[in-house]
């Protein structure tokens, strides 16, 4: 068993009983919530009180804490998140239909955060203190300081409305028109990019020109290997150990984010999902879209402990 495998089953033991802290968080402020799940299941049909008390009693609403806490963590284990009041489907099946399309938001959004950011923070690295690294210095403070639905309302107004480059919203699936779809996510993928793609770069920047200071790269460079050669193979290897480290926090920026976007852009992910829910007052979705959520932000946090100790062997090596 080599240790990179020990590391992960070890990492992967220690999110049992983070998400089962997750889960009872999410249960008990749920519970203790001002929405009634009855009344939201019998909204606008005027209910009796003994039609309350049967739901209640059906399905175990009347049971003390810990053990409607059981059931609900058994239902979860079986892939049962709850029946929406409002439409009285399996909330299951509501997040599989929305899932797809937050994550596709999500990891577009990633990879141009970090394709931006790489560019940006070596650029900068490379010619410090000079021109590119100034330009690059006050487009990455701005990006840092500008509000993602900012960005996005920029975004409809001069490239959608002026222009007319892109849609102003909707989604329209790759399986029908890839085109079509690049260009309904376009726009929001940018927005929810720009303001993580800001903080890498300065932060890319900073590991790179310390990585470019040490001895080994002056003498690399002094034996007559070329400079992009030194920085591709040795100095970008060393100096995206800590930018991983905040990407990782990132990406839960980017999944709460991508509430704010989806609803902006009119896309039927799990954001907008979560808000229609929020204002029908359908509990059952609510808790389903944040523990989906929030499991996806544990998982993903995995795999960039992942990367973290492939790309740093001193680490991997150290751990017993």
């Amino acid at each position: 068993m080599t240790a990179v495998l020990r590391i992960l089953l070890r990492r992967v033991a220690l999110l049992v009983p983070l998400m089962l802290g997750i889960v009872l968080f999410v249960f008990l402020v749920m519970r203790f919530s001002d929405v009634d799940p009855a009344s939201a299941f019998f909204q606008g049909a005027n209910p009796t009180p003994q039609q309350l008390h049967d739901f209640r009693e059906e399905h175990g609403l009347l049971d003390p804490l810990p053990v409607r806490y059981a059931d609900f963590v058994a239902d979860l284990l079986h892939g049962d998140l709850g029946t929406s009041a409002l439409t009285r489907a399996p909330v299951i099946d509501q997040v599989a239909t929305a899932l797809p399309l937050t994550l596709q938001l999500t990891f577009l959004g990633l990879g141009i955060a970090v394709v931006l950011s790489l560019v940006g923070g070596v650029t900068a690295a490379i010619h410090r203190d000079r021109l590119p690294d100034q330009i690059i210095r006050v487009v990455s403070l701005t990006g840092v300081a500008a509000p993602g639905f900012w960005l996005a309302l920029l975004m409809i107004q001069y490239l959608a409305v002026d222009l007319g480059w892109f849609p102003t919203g909707g989604y329209i699936n790759p399986a029908d028109s890839f085109t079509g779809w690049l260009k309904t996510m376009t726009l929001p993928a940018f927005a929810l990019s720009l303001p993580v793609a800001a903080q890498l770069t300065r932060i890319v920047r900073t590991a790179v020109v310390e990585e470019l200071d040490k001895d080994y790269v002056r003498t690399a460079i002094g034996s007559g290997l070329p400079p992009r050669v030194v920085v591709g193979r040795n100095v970008l290897r060393n100096a995206l150990i800590n930018p991983l480290t905040v990407l990782g926090l990132r990406v839960g920026y980017l999944l709460g984010g991508a509430v704010v976007i989806e609803t902006i852009f009119s896309l039927p992910g799990m954001g907008k999902l979560m808000i229609d829910a929020v204002k029908n007052g359908d509990p059952a979705v609510v808790q389903g879209v944040v523990l989906t959520t929030a499991a996806g932000f544990v998982v993903v946090n995995l795999v960039i402990d992942v990367l973290y100790l492939l790309v740093n062997p001193r680490l991997r090596d150290a751990t017993p």
